[in-house]
């Protein structure tokens, strides 16, 4: 009998300690570039933008087109042409481009490059993904009020939002169905099978044809090539990726003093299919992986679990933004050191009151409700979206606000404020703040402080045509709400302790943006008011008993207001802290 041993078992191979970097779409652009102007959303975008690029070409200089040019071939208005180039100028690629430096009276003569501009274009063309509703359903419902703003709503429609209604009740109701963010795994997977979609275009509207050869033989320079960054890019971290050209294995290691030969257009629109095939196949067996393991409570792609637990629910993130979500009736204080030169996102939060006092890239805020969030200085753009009865305090260089109720922005921006989709009751104000490193860290993002225009709001489209939902007939051209400026008499200044500052106590000692002189006028004249008040009482003769009821009543008042006004939040918030 032979004594026959099963075969030797093959050892399972070793994980890649070095493996390939896979290809990202630079979510920027899509979050924070797109635009609902129904001109430059057009229904196919190669037969409209070729004829386009070759008008903006005729009128470029240097390869580069001014606002004049591109109001004349988009037949945009004027102040349009201008939101294009400082949308555009908030998300590109390249921080070394003219644009991005140019100063608010250079932009319209700076203008664009053409590549770029064609790219911004072409993705106008992009639908985003529907927001879902929450996994956990019970846990949102101990989190959100029962009662929403929105309630008793549907009885004032207006004509325009009637007819919305009765075509799409869900457009105007969705408020009572909380939705909450595609995951980061999501819009990756969702935006790279845009461009999987459209590369050929893409790589066509910036190939050239070869001399004397026609249009059949189209090549790719490395100039060009770079472009493609607007859209894509590899790495782990977006402020710190290197040239896109370098991940490639037709112009890596090109010797910098001699131009690259251009590519086939083929060549290069076959890699970028691949490389996106691959990260799409990532992120396929990703999302399989948590669905089929054990879950992982840091995983920045999971939506908030248990949305009341953890008063600090921040995500650590090696790529992408920061994720602050489900902060719920607590503060939350993140600081330069925990933030700087990131993005964050904070989403989902209620009842709180929110200190991210650092120099940011981008910032969004996402579906929160009651709750005040101050923002340091953001250096390319903030956006606010479904929230409501939230107060953001920022300095920012860009804010775009899309479908919010009964928000209270107190801005320091230095662009218009941008007005989208279905708002209600919003108002604006100036700047009400200041912590001790906020002049240092608007230096370093490039925020300036002499130029605040909070009170020149600019409202778009009431629907938006980015998004996945159908609209009916009629009403794509109706504008958004604007939003109403905050009366002088109720405007009040918001205070930072000085240890939520860190340990260093920075420079500056009052809020760097002037106020206007009506709002400067009420603060002096209230500030006058308390002061006589104070007098009166002092000097006022009376008996032992009567002091101690006026001191009661007084703070049944004082009571009273800090409730009315949402700041009992903030003083058991300093009071715990």
């Amino acid at each position: 009998m032979t004594d026959e041993s099963p075969p030797p078992s093959t050892p399972d191979p070793e994980p890649n300690p070095n493996p390939s970097p896979l290809i990202h779409p630079r979510r920027v652009s899509f979050e924070h570039g797109l635009l609902p102007i129904q001109k430059l959303v057009f229904a196919d975008p190669i037969q409209t933008l070729a004829p386009v690029k070759q008008k903006l070409t005729e009128s470029a200089s240097n390869n580069r087109v001014g606002s004049a040019a591109i109001a004349d071939v988009l037949q945009i208005s004027g102040d349009h042409a201008r939101l294009v180039l400082e949308t555009l100028g908030s998300v590109l690629h390249s921080e070394s481009d003219p644009l991005v430096g140019a100063k608010p009276e250079e932009v319209d003569s700076v203008g664009a490059d053409l590549r770029d501009l064609v790219l911004f274009l072409y993705i106008q063309s992009y639908k985003k993904l529907l927001p879902r509703t929450h996994k956990d359903s019970a846990a949102v419902a101990d989190v959100w009020p029962s009662t929403s703003a929105f309630d008793g709503y549907l009885s004032a429609l207006s004509p325009i939002q009637a007819i919305i209604f009765a075509f799409h009740p869900l457009q105007l109701v969705r408020s009572n169905s909380r939705r909450f963010m595609p995951s980061q795994a999501d819009d990756e997977a969702h935006q790279l099978s845009y461009l999987q979609k459209h590369v050929a275009n893409i790589v066509s509207l910036l190939a050239e044809p070869v001399e004397g050869e026609g249009e059949e033989s189209l090549v790719l320079s490395m100039e060009a090539f770079e472009h493609l960054g607007f859209l894509v890019q590899f790495g782990d971290k977006g402020s710190d990726v290197s040239p896109l050209s370098q991940a490639t294995p037709f112009f890596a290691n090109s010797d910098p003093d001699m131009p690259a030969v251009p590519v086939p257009a083929s060549q290069v629109h076959d890699w970028l299919l691949q490389n996106i095939a691959s990260a799409l196949e990532s992120i396929a067996e990703r999302i399989s992986g948590k669905e089929n393991g054990p879950s992982n409570a840091s995983d920045q792609d999971d939506t908030m679990s248990d949305a009341s637990a953890a008063p600090d629910k921040v995500a650590p993130s090696g790529r992408g933004p920061c994720l602050i979500e489900g902060v719920s009736k607590t503060s939350l204080v993140k600081q330069a050191s925990d933030l700087r030169g990131r993005s964050v996102k904070v989403v989902n939060c209620h009842d709180s009151v929110i200190y991210l006092l650092a120099p940011l890239r981008y910032a969004t805020v996402h579906g929160c409700s009651d709750t005040t969030i101050v923002l340091g200085a953001v250096g390319k753009a903030l956006r606010v979206e479904h929230c409501e009865r939230v107060h953001v305090i920022a300095a920012s260089k860009r804010v775009c606000i899309a479908n919010c109720r009964e928000c209270v922005f107190f801005l320091g921006v230095n662009q218009r404020p941008l007005i989208v989709g279905d708002n209600h009751k919003l108002q604006v104000a100036p700047y009400n703040t200041y912590y001790s490193h906020l002049e240092e860290h608007m230096s370093e993002v490039g925020v300036e402080p002499t130029i605040n225009k909070w009170d020149k709001p600019l409202a778009l489209g009431a629907v938006d045509p980015h998004d996945s939902l159908s609209h009916p007939a009629g009403v794509a051209d109706a504008q958004a709400e604007s939003a109403a400026c905050v009366d002088p008499d109720q405007f009040i200044n918001f205070l930072i302790p000085n240890w939520f500052s860190g340990e260093e106590i920075g420079s500056t000692k009052d809020n760097p943006f002037p106020l206007p002189d009506a709002y400067m006028a009420a603060q002096q004249r209230n500030l006058k008011n308390l002061e006589e008040t104070r007098q009166s009482l002092r000097e006022t003769p009376l008996e032992e008993n009567r002091k101690k009821e006026l001191s009661s009543a007084l703070h049944v008042y004082f009571k009273d207001w800090l409730y009315a006004s949402g700041n009992i939040r903030q003083l058991y918030c300093l009071q715990g802290d």
